[in-house]
């Protein structure tokens, strides 16, 4: 049972998404999303998306949208503590129940757990040890639209940033590589239906190297029409 409100915890990505539409599906509404973003890149943490992005995902959405800003580099005492005057500043005080796109991460979940019943608060996993294979087929069938916009190169080469998140590229996936990403071999950004009444318009542009990640850096329109993607040397920022 929900108490007084939920919260969803949101990257912008599929699993996210996936369980937002899960969600809706039981008849439960978020008030709010949560993300962390970085403070020195502007962008969504581990993702590398651009926060105006998200900003339009959440306008769609017509859901409050809570950024935690987080410093580069972050300590995990800064992070919990970010976090906590999140909890305490925002909207997020009237929430009591947060839901979570986790699908078999187990120490992940726990520490989820204990944060938020040590603040009297509860987790909810919508997706929680469902078959990955399944859960993408599902995402897919269901007309989700997203685009690789991070990669991990020690798991899956660099030519998959910017691909259509789709039947074929689940194809071509490496035997070792989870279906849905979840060990971190790639993140992605979801830019239409069925959670979406109108599409996010948006562009891939260049590709880059950054402290050992590829992202495609994703461009919101309207703007002016994109080069082609093309790869860009390491940067060092």
């Amino acid at each position: 049972m929900i108490r007084d409100g939920l919260a969803l915890s949101w990257s912008g990505g599929k699993d996210s998404s996936l369980t937002l539409w899960r969600l809706r599906g039981k008849g439960l509404e978020p008030r709010a999303l949560i993300t962390t973003s970085s403070e020195s890149f502007n962008r969504v943490s581990h993702h590398g998306v651009r926060r105006s992005l998200l900003a339009c995902q959440a306008e769609e959405l017509g859901i409050e949208l809570v950024e935690v800003m987080l410093p580069s580099p972050c300590s995990m005492e800064n992070y919990e503590r970010q976090f906590e005057r999140a909890f305490s500043e925002t909207i997020l005080a009237e929430i009591q129940t947060v839901a979570f796109g986790d699908i078999f991460l187990e120490e992940l979940r726990v520490y989820r757990e204990r944060k938020l019943e040590s603040a009297g608060r509860t987790a909810l996993f919508p997706l929680w040890k469902q078959d990955t294979t399944e859960l993408a087929c599902q995402f897919i069938d269901a007309g989700f639209e997203a685009t690789l916009a991070c990669v991990d190169p020690r798991k899956l080469d660099p030519s998959f940033a910017g691909r259509r998140f789709d039947q074929e590229l689940l194809a071509d996936l490496p035997p070792d590589v989870d279906p849905c990403g979840e060990n971190g071999e790639f993140h992605t950004f979801v830019h239409a239906r069925p959670i979406f009444a109108n599409r996010i318009p948006c562009f891939t542009r260049v590709v880059v190297e950054r402290d050992g990640m590829i992202f495609c850096d994703l461009i919101p329109a309207p703007s002016p029409i994109p080069a082609p993607s093309a790869w860009v040397a390491a940067q060092s920022s």
